[in-house]
């Protein structure tokens, strides 16, 4: 089953196709026009920009504690349950490992303490998320280089901060095309 690029929902059958995206009706296709934008402006950024772009991200000072590097993209999973509803999340943090950790133990003890509660999920879902936080504290990432999740988001970064400067009618990259994008930009981004 497809995901709406848009809005996320869950499309069984029909909806819109747009190139590798789907979108559950017209409406949300037409909102989804910066997502297909940006997807664009993503496929055609220089490989060496984004490494440098994830490089300056990861050797920097964590934007949580304002401690040392290196920063990368750390994932922590919840569960919260009450009779008979039962919620889990994971949620990425760009930080240092120590924030990061902190993270993965304050879930792991949530979860732990409030996941249990709901029927047939809680018990379910509470060990599982308590064993991927456990799992992840013990993970090393590679400290001498960005991983890729952290690759996708620099990426992801350098594409907004252009069309944002695009819009602004302002060029960001060098060797710029017209309007501002490279010469091999792709087909109505500008």
């Amino acid at each position: 089953m497809a995901k709406c690029a848009y809005c996320g929902t869950i499309i069984v059958f029909g909806g819109k196709k747009d190139g590798g995206l789907r979108y559950c009706n017209s409406g949300c296709w037409q909102k989804g026009a910066p997502v297909r934008l940006r997807r664009q402006v993503e496929e055609w950024l220089p490989d060496d920009a984004v490494q440098e772009h994830a490089a300056a991200v990861h050797q920097g000072k964590c934007p949580r504690c304002h401690g040392p590097g290196p920063v990368d993209v750390h994932v922590s999973h919840r569960v919260w349950s009450a009779i008979k509803v039962t919620r889990w999340s994971s949620r990425s943090r760009v930080c240092c490992r120590a924030c990061g950790a902190k993270a993965k133990l304050g879930d792991a003890v949530f979860s732990f303490f409030l996941g249990w509660w709901g029927f047939p999920f809680g018990p379910i879902m509470t060990p599982l998320q308590v064993l991927r936080n456990l799992a992840g504290l013990l993970s090393r990432p590679d400290p001498s280089r960005p991983s890729t999740a952290l690759l996708c988001l620099a990426r992801e970064s350098l594409a907004r901060d252009f069309l944002r400067e695009q819009q602004a009618g302002k060029r960001i990259l060098p060797h710029a095309g017209p309007a501002g994008l490279p010469p091999d930009a792709p087909a109505g981004v500008d």
